[in-house]
C-alpha cells in the first residue's frame, strides 16, 4: 500500500497506484452517524464491508451494472477504477424508516408502493440536503440525461439486490448509492454497499430491534453491532456459494 493518501473519508482511505486510471482503497473501522457527530469504532467492520462491497460489485457486474470495482487485493482493500465522483447521494427507498419518516410522519416499517429514488447533495456542512430536480440542474450537479441514467440504474439495483437480499432472507429496506464519471464519461456505480450503506432487516426475526442488521444498531445504541455486520456477510456468501453451485 502506498504511503501518501489521496484522499480520507469517514470510512475509507484512497491510495494511489502505479496507474492514473486505477486507485486502492482501505476500508476503516471507523464508525460514524449523524454527519460524524457520532463517532466509534466497529470491530472488522473494514473486512466485512469490503468483502460484502467486493461480492455485491461483482454480482452487479455479472448482471450489466457497471461498477468501479476491480479485485480485492486484500481482506479490507479493494482497487477500483479512478472516477470522478458525483456530489449526489442516491439513496432508494422500499420501505419507510430513518428520515422518510420523520419528514413525512410514514410509520416506520410502511411498504412504499414502488421504489422511492431520492437524491441528497453530498455536503456535510449543510448537512447533505435532499434536492429537488430542479436544484440539482441549479448546482449544476448533473445533467438532465445524466441524472435520467442514474434513476434507471439505482432501479435496476435496486431490483436486483431485493432478490438477492430476499434469498438470504434478508429485508432490503432502503441503501444509498454513489455514482462516478470514468475517463470515458461513463457513468458507472461507486463507493460501496454494506450494512454501513444500507437498511437490512432479517426476514426471521419479529423483534423490532433485534430484526435490525445494519449501522443502526450503531447509530441507535442497539448493542451487537459486530455480530449484525457479521450474519449479513454470512449469509451474502453462503448464498453467493449456492448460487455459484447452481449456475
Amino acid at each position: 500500500m502506498k504511503s501518501e493518501k489521496l484522499y480520507e473519508g469517514k470510512a475509507k482511505i484512497l491510495y494511489p497506484t502505479e496507474s492514473q486510471e486505477i486507485l486502492l482503497t482501505y476500508f476503516k473501522d471507523d464508525a460514524t452517524a449523524f454527519n460524524a457527530q457520532k463517532k466509534g469504532q466497529i470491530k472488522g467492520k473494514g473486512e466485512i464491508n469490503c468483502t460484502i462491497s467486493a461480492a455485491l460489485f461483482e454480482m452487479l457486474g455479472q448482471l450489466g451494472i457497471p461498477t468501479h470495482y476491480i479485485d480485492r487485493p486484500a481482506p479490507n482493500q479493494m482497487r477500483v477504477k479512478a472516477v470522478k465522483i458525483l456530489p449526489i447521494e442516491v439513496v432508494v427507498r422500499n420501505i419507510a424508516a430513518g428520515s422518510l419518516c420523520r419528514q413525512t410522519g410514514l410509520p416506520e416499517g410502511k411498504e412504499l408502493p414502488q421504489p422511492l429514488v431520492e437524491f441528497y447533495f453530498k455536503k456535510d456542512e449543510l448537512q447533505d440536503p435532499l434536492l429537488t430536480d430542479d436544484r440539482l440542474f441549479l448546482l449544476e450537479l448533473a445533467t438532465p440525461n445524466q441524472l435520467e441514467e442514474i434513476k434507471n440504474m439505482a432501479k435496476a439495483i435496486n431490483k436486483h439486490l431485493q432478490e438477492f437480499f430476499q434469498d438470504c432472507n434478508i429485508i432490503l429496506v432502503d441503501f444509498k448509492l454513489e455514482f462516478g464519471i470514468d475517463h470515458t464519461g461513463k457513468i458507472i456505480l461507486a463507493d460501496e454497499i454494506s450494512p454501513d450503506t444500507c437498511r437490512l432487516w432479517d426476514a426471521m426475526e419479529g423483534d423490532a430491534t433485534a430484526k435490525i442488521l445494519d449501522k443502526d444498531r450503531f447509530r441507535r445504541d442497539l448493542g451487537n453491532v459486530e455480530s449484525a455486520y457479521q450474519e449479513v456477510q454470512q449469509r451474502i456468501l453462503s448464498q453467493m456459494a449456492k448460487n455459484k453451485e447452481q449456475s
